[in-house]
C-alpha cells in the first residue's frame, strides 16, 4: 500500500466484509483490510477509528489491528514513540465499560500486554497499569484480562523475543508477584458480585501460577486459594465459576508436580518442610471435595463431576511417588485414599469421566513396575482390581444394541474407547496377575464370588461381552501352565450357541485368537478350536476375526499346524466363496504361509506353487482379457498382487545350506512372466506399479541370490518403464536389489548403470518448476536407492560419474518440507558422512575417507548453509532432529573444519526478517555456534535450531 487509504474507504471496506451478501465483494474487502493490516499507516488509522467507536465492527477490526501490529510490527516504530503509543492505548483501555464488547476486550488487552512485553524502557508496567486502573470498578475487568494474558505473552512464540528478553520479563513478573496477589486478594474483598471478574481473578492466579511467577509457598495462606476451594465446595456455584476454579486447583497441582521433578535436581523453590504443608494442604482440602462431587452426580451436573474427577486425577499424580515410597513396607500410605477418590469418579455413568483417569493409572503402574517390588503390588493390587471392574462395566454395550461394538449411532467413539481400555488393561494387569484378571473376569460370568466376596447376579450378553473383552486384552499374557479357568472359558466358547449375540461370538473368537501360546502349549485343544474358526469364516461379521484369529494361532503354532495345512490350503483355494474381506484374505495367507514355510522341505516347493496360482491364475486372466479395471473387484489386479505379496512376504523357511537350491526358487521363477506381464500391461497405473514392485520386492527377499538369474530382465524392465512413466516405486525396488545383490561385485557394474538410468528421468521431473515439492515420493525414494549404496557398495557409489549430481541434488532437497522425503535426504548425508569413519577395519577404509573427505572439502560449506537455511525457512519443528543428526555427525568427522562451515553458515543469516523485523542478536548467534560446536547428543541441537528458527518466523 503507497499511501494512507482514506478512513471513510477504510469504514467501508469493515462494513463490506461483515455485511455484504456478495461472497466475492466481502473477500476483496478481506483482502484489501489485510493490505493495510500490514502497512505501517494501520498504526493510526486503528487508532483514530478506537477514538471514534462507530460500531462494533470497526472497533474490533481497529482493536485487531492494534494488536496485531504490536505483536508482529512492534519495529516499525521508532523508540520515541513508543509511550505515545502506550499512553493512546491506556486510554482506549480506560474507556472499556461492561457493555463493552468481549472479542474488543481481549484484542485491546493483548495489545497491551505485547507492547508490555517489547518496550524495554517501562520498567514497571505491572505496578503503573495497576496504580492506573486499580481504583476503578469499571476498569476492573480489563486490568484483570492484561494481568492474566501477560505471563501467557511471556511464554507466547508469537513474540520475536530473544531469551534474554523473556527472562528479564519473567525476573520483572516474579518481583511484581507480590503486588499482583495482594491487588487479587483485594478484588475478592470487594465483594463485587460480577461473575466475568471473579473468573477473571482465577485466571489471572492461575496465569501467573503457570509461568511461576507467584511462587508455591503462598499457596497455603493465599485468599484466592481458599475462595477457589470455597467455590469447589458449593455445588450451586456456577458452572463457569466452577469451572476457572477447578483449572486454578490443577494447575497448583501440576505446578506442584514440576517442582518434585525440579527437587531431583536439588533445585527446586520449596524446603522440605513447605513441601510437606503444601501437600498436606491441598490434600486435606482436595478430600473434602468428596460430598460435593456425590451431590454433581445426583444433579445430574456432568461438567461439575468432571471438574472434581479432573482435580482427584491430578491430586493423585501429584502424590503418585510420596504413595509408592510411603508403601514400600508394605503398608498402605495414607495418601493411598486419593486412588479411593479417583475409583469413586470411575463409578460415575458416562465413560467419559473414566477416560480423565487413565494417564494416572499409566503413571501409577510405571511407577510401580519400577520398583519391582511384589510386596507393592499387594498393596495396591485391589486398586487396580477395583480399576479393571469398572473399566470392566464401562465396556458394556447398550442392552438393546443389535450389530457388532462399532454398528450404530455413536459407535466409533465408544470402540475407540474400548480401544484405549485395552492398551491400559494391558499395561497395569501385572499388578493384578493376568490370571488373576482372568479369574475375574470369569467369576462375573458364573455368578462366582465378586472383588469383596458379594455374589455376582447372573449376567447378560452385555456383561458377558464386556468380561470376555477384557479377558482377550490379558489373554497373552496367562501362563501357558494355566489349566483351571482357561479350559472352562474355551469350552464355553465353543459350545456358544448358534443365537448367541453376534457381539459375544465375535469377542469370543479373538478371545480364541489372543489364547494361541495357551493354545501352543494345550494343542490338545487345536483341533476343536480350529474347526469353530473354520465354521465362522463363512458367517457374516465374523469372517474377519476368525481370520484374525486363525492369523495369531498360525503365528504361534505353525508346527501344531502343519498337519492341518491342506484344510486351509483349501480355504485359501475357496476364498472368492466366502463372505471375507479383502484384509481378511490377507490374513488367512499369511497364516498359511507361515505354516507353509514349516512343512518338510521337499514339499514347501509343491505347496507354495499351488497357493500362488491360485492368485496367478485371475492375474493371468486379466492380461488376457483386459477388462477395465474397477478398485475392489475381481476385476483389479491389486487383490492378486496383494494376495502374492503375502505369500512371498511370510513363506520364509529355514535354510540351513545357502549353497543348495531354495525350495521357493522354481515357484518365484514361474512367477517371474506373469509379474513381469503385469507390469507392461499397467505400466500408465502408479497404484499397481506400486503394487506389484511392493510383489517382486517380497519374491526377492523370499529367495535372496536365489533370484540372481532374474536380476537382470527384471533391471532391464524396470529402467525400460521409468524412462517413460517415471513411478517412484521402481526406484524403491532398485533400492531392494542394490541391498540384496550389491556385496555381490559381478553386480556391482549392473546396479550403478541402474541408477545412472534413473538419474536422467528423475532430475529432469524434480528440476521443474516445484518439482522437489510436487514428487516428494521420488525424492524419497531416490535417496533410499543411493543410500542403499553407501551401505552396500560405498567405493564404487562415491567413484561413480554420477555421485556429484547427486549430491547437488540432495542440497536442493534439504528444504523440501516433507517428512520422509527429508528424512531420507538426511540420512543419505548421513550415511555419506559416516563412511569415512565407520568399519576402520575393512580393507577399503582409507579409500573411503578419502573419496568422502574430497565430498566434503567440495561441498562442506555449501551443506551446512543450506542445512542451517532449511532448519530456519523451510522445515517444521519436529523435523530438527534429522538436521541436527548430520551436524553433530560433520562435527565429529572434522570438528575444525565443521567450526569454519557453522561460522560462515551463521554469518550468511540476515540481518533483518522481510517485514523489516529484528532477527537473532550477535550473542545469540555466538550461543547458537558454542551450543552446536560442544554438542555430543543431537537433542541439544535440535532444540538450539528450534530456537533458533523462532528469530526469523
Amino acid at each position: 500500500m503507497d499511501s494512507a487509504p482514506a478512513l471513510e474507504t477504510v469504514y467501508q471496506a469493515v462494513y463490506s466484509l461483515y455485511n455484504n451478501s456478495n461472497p466475492s465483494d466481502s473477500g476483496k474487502a478481506s483482502s484489501w483490510l489485510e493490505e493495510l493490516q500490514k502497512s505501517v499507516y494501520a498504526w493510526k488509522i486503528a487508532d483514530e477509528m478506537l477514538q471514534q467507536k462507530r460500531d462494533i465492527e470497526s472497533c474490533y477490526f481497529a482493536a485487531q489491528t492494534m494488536r496485531t501490529k504490536i505483536q508482529s510490527s512492534f519495529h516499525e516504530l521508532p523508540a520515541e514513540a513508543h509511550t505515545s503509543l502506550r499512553d493512546s492505548l491506556m486510554d482506549h483501555i480506560s474507556q472499556i465499560n461492561e457493555n463493552t464488547n468481549t472479542a474488543i476486550v481481549t484484542q485491546l488487552c493483548l495489545a497491551m500486554a505485547a507492547l508490555t512485553i517489547q518496550m524495554t524502557s517501562w520498567h514497571k508496567p505491572v505496578v503503573d497499569l495497576i496504580n492506573r486502573y486499580g481504583g476503578r470498578s469499571n476498569s476492573l475487568w480489563p486490568l484483570l484480562e492484561i494481568l492474566t494474558v501477560l505471563p501467557e505473552e511471556v511464554k507466547s512464540r508469537s513474540l520475536r523475543l530473544g531469551t534474554t528478553r523473556r527472562e528479564q520479563v519473567m525476573v520483572e513478573l516474579k518481583a511484581t508477584a507480590d503486588t499482583v496477589a495482594e491487588f487479587l486478594k483485594m478484588c475478592l474483598k470487594d465483594g463485587s458480585e460480577n461473575i466475568l471478574v471473579r473468573v477473571t481473578i482465577f485466571r489471572c492466579f492461575t496465569s501467573w501460577i503457570t509461568v511461576g511467577a507467584i511462587p508455591l509457598r503462598v499457596i497455603p495462606t493465599s485468599d484466592i486459594v481458599a475462595y477457589v476451594f470455597q467455590v469447589l465446595g458449593d455445588h450451586q456455584a456456577g458452572s463457569l465459576l466452577h469451572e476457572s476454579a477447578a483449572d486454578c486447583l490443577c494447575v497448583i497441582l501440576q505446578a506442584l508436580q514440576d517442582d518434585v521433578t525440579i527437587n531431583r535436581d536439588n533445585n527446586c523453590e520449596l524446603s522440605a518442610q513447605q513441601y510437606q504443608q503444601l501437600q498436606m494442604c491441598l490434600f486435606t482440602n482436595v478430600v473434602d471435595l468428596e460430598q460435593p462431587y456425590h451431590l454433581s452426580v445426583v444433579h445430574e451436573d456432568m461438567e461439575k463431576s468432571i471438574n472434581y474427577c479432573r482435580i482427584f486425577t491430578e491430586l493423585a499424580e501429584t502424590f503418585i511417588d510420596t504413595i509408592i515410597d510411603g508403601s514400600m513396607d508394605g503398608k498402605q500410605h495414607y495418601a493411598i485414599r486419593i486412588l479411593d477418590l479417583v475409583l469413586m469418579c470411575l463409578g460415575h455413568h458416562d465413560y467419559e469421566v473414566a477416560q480423565i483417569t487413565f494417564h494416572l493409572w499409566y503413571r501409577l503402574s510405571e511407577a510401580i513396575y519400577q520398583r519391582n517390588s511384589e510386596d507393592l503390588n499387594i498393596v495396591f493390587r485391589p486398586q487396580f482390581q477395583r480399576l479393571i471392574a469398572a473399566l470392566c462395566r464401562h465396556c458394556q454395550m447398550e442392552p438393546d444394541h443389535l450389530g457388532l461394538v462399532e454398528e450404530g449411532g455413536g459407535g466409533e467413539e465408544f470402540a475407540d474407547f474400548r480401544k484405549r481400555v485395552s492398551e491400559l488393561v494391558k499395561d497395569v494387569v501385572f499388578v493384578v496377575g493376568s490370571s488373576n484378571c482372568f479369574r475375574q473376569m470369569f467369576n462375573s460370568l458364573t455368578g462366582g464370588p465378586g472383588p469383596q466376596g458379594l455374589p455376582v447376579p447372573t449376567p447378560t450378553w452385555d456383561t458377558i461381552e464386556a468380561a470376555l473383552f477384557i479377558m482377550q486384552a490379558v489373554a497373552k499374557n496367562i501362563l501357558p501352565e494355566e489349566s483351571d479357568i482357561v479350559p472352562q472359558v474355551v469350552e464355553a466358547i465353543l459350545k456358544l450357541p448358534e443365537n448367541t449375540h453376534i457381539a459375544v461370538r465375535h469377542i469370543s473368537i479373538l478371545l480364541l485368537g489372543e489364547l494361541c501360546e495357551w493354545i501352543e502349549d494345550h494343542h490338545l485343544w487345536l483341533e476343536p478350536i480350529l474347526n469353530t474358526l473354520l465354521a465362522c469364516l463363512n458367517q457374516k461379521g465374523l469372517g474377519n476375526a476368525a481370520a484374525s484369529a486363525l492369523l495369531s494361532i498360525c503365528t504361534v503354532c505353525p508346527h501344531r499346524m502343519a498337519p492341518h495345512f491342506n484344510v486351509l490350503l483349501q480355504i485359501a483355494r475357496s476364498f472368492d466363496n466366502l463372505n471375507l474381506s479383502v484384509e481378511a484374505s490377507i490374513k488367512l495367507l499369511k497364516g498359511v504361509s507361515l505354516i507353509l514355510a514349516r512343512l518338510p522341505k521337499d514339499e514347501i516347493g509343491p505347496a507354495m506353487k499351488q497357493l500362488c496360482w491360485y492368485q496367478a491364475m485371475p492375474l493371468y486372466q486379466l492380461i488376457q482379457s483386459k477388462p477395465p479395471v474397477e478398485r475392489g473387484t475381481k476385476t483389479d489386479p491389486a487383490i492378486w498382487l496383494d494376495r502374492l505379496a503375502a505369500i512371498f512376504r511370510h513363506t520364509n523357511p529355514k535354510i540351513e545350506d545357502e549353497n543348495a537350491p531354495h525350495p521357493c526358487q522354481m515357484v518365484i521363477t514361474e512367477m517371474w512372466p506373469i509379474l513381469s506381464n503385469v507390469c507392461t500391461q499397467y505400466q500408465h497405473d502408479p497404484r499397481l506399479m506400486e503394487r506389484v514392485c511392493r510383489c517382486l520386492r517380497f519374491a526377492v527377499r523370499c529367495v535372496g541370490k536365489h533370484s540372481a538369474h532374474l536380476l537382470e530382465p527384471l533391471v532391464e524392465q524396470i529402467v525400460q518403464l521409468y524412462a517413460t512413466h517415471q513411478h517412484s516405486s521402481f526406484l524403491y525396488l532398485g533400492s531392494i536389489l542394490v541391498d540384496e545383490y550389491a556385496t555381490d561385485l559381478d553386480c556391482v557394474t549392473g546396479l550403478l548403470n541402474m541408477l545412472e538410468a534413473f538419474v536422467g528421468p528423475t532430475f529432469t521431473i524434480l528440476q521443474e518448476t516445484d518439482g522437489l515439492k510436487n514428487h516428494p515420493d521420488t525424492v524419497d525414494d531416490l535417496f533410499r536407492l543411493c543410500d542403499r549404496f553407501l551401505q552396500r557398495a560405498p567405493v564404487p557409489f562415491l567413484r561413480s560419474s554420477i555421485i556429484g549430481s547427486i549430491i547437488d541434488c540432495a542440497l536442493m532437497a534439504c528444504s523440501l518440507d516433507h517428512r520422509d522425503a527429508n528424512a531420507s535426504v538426511m540420512k543419505f548425508f548421513y550415511d555419506l558422512i559416516h563412511t569415512a569413519s565407520c568399519f576402520e577395519k575393512s580393507s577399503d577404509f582409507t579409500i573411503r575417507q578419502q573419496l568422502v573427505r574430497e565430498i566434503l572439502a567440495e561441498k562442506g560449506q555449501t551443506l551446512v548453509i543450506r542445512l542451517l537455511h532449511a532448519s530456519v525457512f523451510s522445515l517444521p519443528a519436529y523435523m530438527a532432529s534429522d538436521v541436527a543428526d548430520v551436524l553433530l555427525e560433520l562435527n565429529s568427522t572434522n570438528r575444525q573444519s565443521f567450526s569454519k562451515w557453522l561460522e560462515e553458515a551463521i554469518k550468511s543469516m540476515p540481518l533483518q526478517n522481510p517485514d523489516g523485523s529484528p532477527t537473532a542478536t550477535n550473542e545469540e548467534l555466538v550461543q547458537l555456534h558454542n551450543t552446536i560446536i560442544s554438542a555430543d547428543a543431537s537433542k541439544p541441537v535440535a532444540t538450539a535450531l528450534k530456537i533458533f528458527a523462532r528469530y526469523y518466523r
